[in-house]
């Protein structure tokens, strides 16, 4: 893909180049403050921070189709997110919450437990008041993806035969990052309303996540339409974000990590649009970082479908995208490694840094920067 933006792009300095990153060099200090809790009043209102070159630039997201050209292509993760928070008790009565991270087949699905004591295999667990009261009720199989792994295996039985995504629509809460300080019980939430409608994107449409691809929370029917008459491109791609993206790394040597996996998918016209786009030497710009792992997974496997556990940190070659739309990340993160290895180690830690001068607010619900994938 040929790249014609042509302003002074940041470059790495040799000792970040040629250094053995570990998860320290990834930490950074941000006071709580910054932290979003909502979202802002209009979805294109959100704050920008254009780090494409070494000056960066503080905009407002609405101002991105003018920084983008005729012929570029935006690649999107049109996955929708479950309302994957399940509370309950067990047949004992104690409490127990379930967040749904994957359904299977018929009425069956991989989740996390929260729990004093797990349930025996075969034990039963009522949710949302249980079959008895207007919910429904989930048998434990076994642990998943075998019989020492972390998550568990349920079967779901409704009153009506409905499937796990009815069931979920019906009686489960949308999971919310653990930073944001709300649902936490199972209470009613007074803010639940505007989650439900905010931490969708407007172009969600296959279900399966159990979070948000938060860089495209920006997008509005508005900067839809702008990007349309400039002449930009769009596509889509399908990741279903697992609960693992919250995960920390608890490993100092980035190479002892395990990477969660993630199931995704690239459509047949989404393929065509890639290639449209290399023939005519435009731009690949992924909106969020679960589209750079859906296309650089295909990239490396040469599988546009299929689970990815992806693990991108400095010193990786990207080989489809050149531009990158994506929120700020926790620190010691996955995507933190992801982002510096796109735009330069240094880059997004000077960057980082004027984000938090200038009180940007971070994580799901705070503000995006566009940056340029620095030269190989």
């Amino acid at each position: 893909m040929s790249n014609t933006h042509t302003s002074a792009a940041p470059t790495e300095s040799a000792s970040a180049a040629h250094r053995e990153f570990t998860l320290s060099d990834f930490d950074f200090e941000l006071p709580e403050s910054l932290i979003a809790q909502h979202p802002t009043a209009v979805r294109s209102a959100s704050r920008l921070l254009d780090g494409r070159d070494a000056q960066p630039v503080d905009r407002i997201f609405r101002e991105l189709p003018d920084l983008l050209q005729p012929g570029d292509l935006l690649v999107f993760n049109d996955t929708k997110v479950l309302k994957a928070r399940l509370f309950g008790e067990k047949e004992s009565g104690g409490k127990l919450e379930l967040l749904v991270e994957r359904v299977l087949q018929g009425n069956e699905a991989v989740v996390h437990m929260r729990v004093s004591k797990k349930p025996l295999i075969g034990g039963r667990m009522h949710l949302c008041g249980g079959l008895r009261n207007g919910g429904f009720d989930a048998v434990l199989i076994g642990r998943w993806p075998d019989e020492n792994g972390p998550l568990f295996h349920v079967a779901f039985t409704g009153p009506n035969g409905e499937t796990p995504y009815e069931l979920m629509d019906r009686h489960g809460h949308l999971p919310l990052p653990p930073y944001i300080g709300r649902q936490q019980d199972g209470e009613h939430d007074p803010d639940e309303v505007e989650d439900t409608e905010r931490y969708q994107t407007v172009f969600a449409a296959h279900p399966g996540a159990v979070a948000a691809p938060t860089a495209a929370l920006h997008f509005d029917e508005s900067v839809l339409a702008r990007l349309e008459e400039r002449g930009v491109e769009r596509a889509s791609v399908t990741l279903h974000v697992g609960a693992g993206t919250f995960q920390p790394v608890k490993t100092e040597n980035l190479s002892e990590h395990m990477m969660h996996s993630e199931w995704y998918d690239i459509p047949l016209p989404t393929l065509a649009a890639l290639e449209r786009c290399r023939q005519r030497g435009g731009r690949v710009i992924a909106v969020g970082t679960t589209t750079v792992r859906t296309l650089e997974s295909w990239a490396r496997s040469g599988e546009f479908t299929g689970n990815t556990n992806i693990f991108i940190t400095p010193g990786y070659q990207y080989q489809v995208v050149n531009l990158l739309i994506t929120n700020f990340h926790l620190p010691k993160s996955t995507l933190m490694m992801l982002v510096s290895a796109f735009a330069g180690y240094d880059h997004i830690k000077a960057l980082y840094q004027h984000a938090i001068g200038q009180h940007y607010r971070f994580f799901s619900y705070g503000d995006s920067m566009l940056l340029e994938r620095k030269p190989a």
